[in-house]
C-alpha cells in the first residue's frame, strides 16, 4: 500500500515539476528581469540601504520593513538550505547547483515583483490588520472575473503550509537532525504506530510543537518579533561554520566550481552524461532553488504586505534581497561544502549529507561539527514552521472571507500536524512538499506576467519621485 502512494506521489511530482514548468518559471525570471532592465543588479546597492533605513511616522504597516524581510526569510531559511541543497546534489549531482544559482538571479526579479503587487493591492481590515499577496493583487489587479484564480492560489497556500514547506519537511529535518546526533544507532528505541522509534524523535517532536504553539498563538506580531532575533543569529551562525569549512579548503574552491558547471551541462562521467543528466540537475536544482528561496512562489508578498511603508516599490527592493540572502549566499555556502568534500556521492541522504561534509571539512572533532549544524538546522527549520503558519493563516482567511473561527481552528490543526511530523517519511515529505509549491506557483507566475505593466509603471514612478526629491 505505502509502496502504490509512493509510486503515485512520484508520478504526480515528475508532472508537476516537468520541463513546461521549469522553462515558465525561468521564462517568467527572463521576462521581468528584461522588462524591469535587470533592476535585481543594477538596484541592489539601494536594496541594501534601504534595509538599514527606519520607517517614516504616519506610513501604514503592521511591522517594520526589516521585520517584513526577516518574517519572510524566517520562512525560507529552513531545511531547504541544508536538507534540500543536499537532496539536490546527490539525486541531479553538483550540476544542479549551478541551475540553483540561475534559478535565482532570475527569481530575484521574481520576487521583487510580487512583494511590490503585494503592497500595492494590500487590504485593511474593519479590526486594522493588514492582508495581502497574490490573492489580493490576483483579485484586484487582474479583475474580479479572476477571483477564482486566486482562490486556487490560497487553496494550494493553505495546503503548503499544512502538508508541504510549513510543517512535515521541517519537523522532519529537526528530528532526523537530534536524532543522528544524540542517538544515531537508536538505542533508546520505542515502538509507536507500527513502526520503532527513538525515544530522541518522540521528544523532540514534543518540545518542538509546545514551542511552535506558544509562538504561533500570538500571531503575526509575535511570530515577527522572534523572526527578527533569531534570524540574523542563526544565518550569521551558519555563514561563519560554512566559510570555515571553504576556507580550511580553499586550494579545492576552484575545482569545484569548475566540477558544478561541468556536470550542469553533462560533461562530467561521474555526473552522468548526456541530455538526460542535464535535465535531471536543473530539475532538481530549480525545485531546490525554488523551495528553498520562494521566488515566483507567491509566499514572501504574504510577509511583505504587512510591512509599515506607502512605497510599493522600496518594499520590493528590501523583500528581493531575501533571494540574494537564501539562495545566492547560505545555498552556494551548503553546496560548496558538500562538493568541496564530496559529501554528495558518498550514498548518503538528506541532513547526513551535509553532517558529513561539516564533518570531513572542519578542523574540528566530528561531534563538534555535528553539533553545530544541529543546531542550524533546529533554528532554521524552526523559524520556517512560524512563517509558514503565517502565510496559510492569510490564505485561509482569503478563502473564507475572513472567517477568524476557522482560522483559530486551522491553526490547532497546524500544531497537529506538527506533531506527526517526525513520523512521516523523508521521501513522501519532500514528494509531497514539491507537489504542493509547483500548483501553487502556477496562479501566482500567471498574475505576475498580467501584471507586468504595472509593475514597470510603478517602478518608474517610484525612481522618478525619487531624482525629483
Amino acid at each position: 500500500m505505502l509502496e502504490t502512494i509512493s509510486k503515485a506521489l512520484d508520478a504526480i511530482d515528475s508532472f508537476v515539476w516537468g520541463v513546461p514548468l521549469i522553462v515558465l518559471i525561468l521564462v517568467v525570471g527572463i521576462f521581468l528581469t528584461i522588462r524591469l532592465k535587470g533592476l535585481q543588479f543594477t538596484k541592489l546597492g539601494k536594496a541594501i540601504k534601504l534595509i538599514k533605513a527606519n520607517e517614516k511616522s504616519g506610513e501604514h504597516g503592521e511591522v517594520s520593513s526589516f521585520g517584513a524581510l526577516c518574517t519572510a526569510l524566517s520562512a525560507t531559511i529552513g531545511t531547504g538550505n541544508i536538507v534540500g541543497v543536499a537532496t539536490a546534489l546527490v539525486t541531479g549531482g553538483p550540476g544542479a547547483m549551478f541551475w540553483m544559482w540561475i534559478a535565482a538571479l532570475l527569481g530575484t526579479a521574481t520576487k521583487f515583483a510580487e512583494c511590490m503587487l503585494a503592497v500595492k493591492y494590500r487590504s485593511v481590515e474593519e479590526d486594522g490588520h493588514i492582508v495581502g499577496g497574490p490573492f489580493y493583487y490576483i483579485e484586484k489587479g487582474m479583475g474580479a472575473n479572476w477571483k477564482w484564480l486566486a482562490k486556487i492560489f490560497a487553496f494550494f497556500g493553505v495546503g503548503v503550509g499544512l502538508f508541504g514547506i510549513g510543517t512535515f519537511t521541517q519537523v522532519n529535518g529537526i528530528s532526523s537532525a537530534v536524532n543522528n546526533f544524540f542517538d544515531p544507532n537508536n538505542a533508546m528505541s520505542v515502538v509507536l504506530f507500527g513502526r520503532t522509534y527513538s525515544w530522541t524523535v518522540v521528544i523532540t517532536g514534543v518540545i518542538l510543537t509546545i514551542c511552535v504553539g506558544l509562538v504561533i498563538i500570538g500571531g503575526l506580531k509575535r511570530i515577527s518579533k522572534v523572526a527578527e532575533v533569531i534570524v540574523p543569529f542563526m544565518a550569521a551562525l551558519y555563514v561563519v561554520f560554512a566559510l570555515l569549512v571553504i576556507i580550511c579548503n580553499i586550494t579545492k574552491v576552484p575545482a569545484a566550481f569548475v566540477e558544478i558547471v561541468q556536470c550542469a551541462f553533462g560533461m562530467r562521467a561521474v555526473c552522468g552524461g548526456g541530455l538526460g543528466a542535464i535535465i535531471i540537475a536543473m530539475q532538481k536544482g530549480i525545485a531546490r532553488g525554488i523551495f528553498s528561496n520562494e521566488a515566483g512562489l507567491g509566499s514572501a508578498p504574504i510577509a511583505a504586505a504587512a510591512a509599515v511603508t506607502d512605497e510599493p516599490v522600496q518594499q520590493g527592493l528590501i523583500s528581493m534581497m531575501g533571494t540574494v540572502i537564501d539562495t545566492l549566499i547560505i545555498c552556494t555556502l551548503t553546496g560548496l561544502t558538500i562538493v568541496i568534500t564530496g559529501a554528495w556521492d558518498m550514498g548518503l541522504e538528506g541532513v547526513a549529507v551535509t553532517t558529513k561534509a561539516f564533518q570531513m571539512g572542519l578542523p574540528l572533532p566530528n561531534q563538534v561539527a555535528g553539533f553545530v549544524l544541529m543546531i542550524c538546522l533546529v533554528f532554521f527549520a524552526f523559524t520556517t514552521i512560524l512563517g509558514w503558519d503565517y502565510y496559510s493563516e492569510r490564505c485561509l482567511e482569503y478563502l473564507t472571507n475572513g472567517n477568524m473561527k476557522v482560522v483559530k481552528t486551522y491553526r490547532w490543526l497546524y500544531i497537529l500536524a506538527i506533531f506527526i511530523g517526525p513520523y512521516m517519511t523523508v521521501a513522501a515529505v519532500w514528494t509531497i512538499a514539491d507537489i504542493f509549491n509547483g500548483l501553487m506557483a502556477l496562479p501566482n507566475l500567471i498574475a505576475l506576467v498580467a501584471l507586468s505593466g504595472v509593475t514597470v509603471a510603478e517602478v518608474k514612478r517610484y525612481f522618478d519621485k525619487v531624482k525629483l526629491d
